[in-house]
């Protein structure tokens, strides 16, 4: 065994002195570096046979290994620092996760202490986990949805206190009976009587037709008419107030009307638009919401959403999506974050044409009932008249009785038709079939109403088809405007159709 031992000492010692050497060898190579004394050895024994000119090289090299040098420790001290940095935040960070692991067994420990009392309290009540409590007459959790009155952790808490205001809510029957003429007047002696504010038979008769055409009406004209007032008084004759909208210049998208669900503060920001569409989702009553000077700001960047719902065939596809996903405590009429656009909502713009606002564009126009106000009522004596509430149902039944009752006589469509051809030869312009349905319907409610043909379809050819032109070159179509007025003249009579040749005139004028 002695004899082993002996071997395996020599024999591991030949490598352990290979092993000595190399870190000896390292060692000894710094030391050798870094041996001040013999460099300056070297420099004494041969600096007595320096040329000048070998003096300045003998100087230069002196520098070179000065700077590698300081070189050499710079690195060393950089590396060293580099190792005990990466060596702290390995320590650092092997402490941070065993204090991670630490918490989450606390966590862990925590959540099965709640479990257990969960537990012993659905034992107390005699369930079974998983079961909710009812309390027979009361209804379920599914069909109280959302309906206690603490507001606190609802992102639309607006909308759910107003599911609590209508819980018991039943749709009133107010047994309406008036017609559409009747309806004019009682408007007008309304707004007279109890506003102060005067208005023709005829601007009545045109806003009521314009309702039944569209749910977008566009009162406009010069500045002071009445055109806010208009709106204004139309929701005061109703019975619920016009939810006023004051368009800004900064409105970019329909956020300003819905509003916008907060990502930091998990809150909906709900608009007085908003809160007036989900009311009327209760109600058959007739809402209106007035976008007031609604083109101080582009109307197809806030509207356009709102302009494509409003032309889908069926109200069932009148939905616009306010959230992406479903909070459980979401408003009862919020179905997977979409809501229901009610049909008894009616929108009014009022338009300054000045130079602080947007040109409106054909996408919107087409979509609307343009309106002109820039005369000031007369003042007259009215019949008292008080508000009144009106079912839009009874409202909308009427116009559809106006539409199957005074269809267009079949002397006026070839005249239509006739003139379509006209305008589209002389000016380039057609009617669409968009067009050709409001008018129908237009024309149809101001008969009801107590107007005439010819003096409907003047009027909403002269906004509806006649505005197009100003978007065309003047000067080009000068010489085409006498005779489309002599055409009229000869189609329909020297004395109708007003409103387009008035239009024709001062379009002349501008050129």
């Amino acid at each position: 065994m002695d004899t082993y031992v002996r071997f395996l000492f020599e024999f591991m010692s030949v490598f352990f002195k290979g092993v000595g050497t190399i870190f000896g060898g390292i060692f000894k190579g710094f030391i050798q570096m870094f041996n001040i004394r013999e460099y300056l050895y070297v420099i004494d024994f041969y600096k007595k046979d320096f040329t000048p000119g070998e003096w300045v090289l003998a100087i230069i090299s002196i520098i070179v290994m000065i700077i590698i040098l300081v070189l050499i420790v710079a690195v060393i001290i950089f590396l060293f620092r580099k190792y005990f940095k990466f060596r702290k935040t390995l320590v650092e960070q092997e402490s941070m996760l065993k204090e991670i692991g630490e918490l989450n067994q606390e966590v862990k420990n925590l959540v099965e202490e709640k479990e257990k009392i969960l537990a012993m309290k659905v034992s107390q009540l005699g369930l079974k986990p998983g079961e909710s409590p009812t309390i027979e007459g009361e209804e379920s959790p599914e069909e109280e949805k959302n309906l206690d009155g603490n507001l606190d952790g609802y992102r639309f808490s607006k909308l759910h206190a107003i599911d609590l205001e209508y819980r018991d809510y039943k749709v009133q029957n107010y047994n309406n009976t008036f017609t559409l003429e009747e309806l004019v007047g009682l408007f007008r002696n309304f707004c007279a009587s109890q506003l102060r504010l005067y208005y023709t038979e005829k601007m009545i008769r045109l806003f009521i037709s314009g309702l039944s055409a569209t749910k977008l009406v566009i009162l406009q004209g010069i500045s002071g008419t009445g055109k806010t007032s208009l709106a204004y008084a139309w929701g005061k004759f109703i019975r619920n107030d016009a939810i006023i909208a004051s368009v800004q210049p900064s409105w970019r998208d329909r956020t300003e009307l819905f509003g916008y669900f907060n990502e930091f503060t998990k809150k909906f920001n709900e608009t007085d638009v908003l809160k007036g569409l989900y009311v009327a989702g209760y109600t058959d009553d007739v809402y209106v919401t007035v976008l007031d000077e609604m083109n101080i700001a582009r109307v197809e960047y806030y509207f356009a959403e709102m302009l494509s719902i409003l032309e889908m065939p069926s109200r069932d596809e009148w939905i616009v999506e306010l959230v992406p996903s479903a909070w459980d405590n979401d408003p009862i009429h919020l179905k997977n974050g979409k809501l229901q656009i009610p049909g008894n909502m009616w929108y009014i713009g009022t338009i300054n044409n000045d130079d602080s606002t947007f040109a409106v564009t054909d996408k919107v126009y087409d979509r609307a009932m343009p309106i002109d106000i820039n005369d000031k009522g007369e003042p007259f004596d009215p019949i008292e008249t008080e508000s009144m509430n009106i079912n839009s149902s009874y409202l909308e039944g009427l116009f559809e009785v106006a539409k199957e009752r005074h269809p267009l006589t079949s002397e006026m469509e070839q005249k239509i038709a006739d003139m379509d051809d006209y305008v589209i030869k002389h000016f380039r312009i057609a009617f669409g079939n968009r067009i050709v349905k409001q008018l129908r319907d237009f024309v149809a409610t101001y008969i009801e109403a107590g107007g005439t043909e010819v003096d409907a379809v003047d009027y909403y050819i002269a906004r509806k088809i006649l505005r197009k032109f100003e978007q065309l070159n003047l000067a080009y179509i000068r010489d085409e405007i006498d005779p489309f007025v002599e055409y009229l003249d000869k189609s329909f009579g020297k004395e109708n159709f007003m409103e387009c040749k008035e239009y024709l005139l001062r379009l002349k004028k501008l050129i």
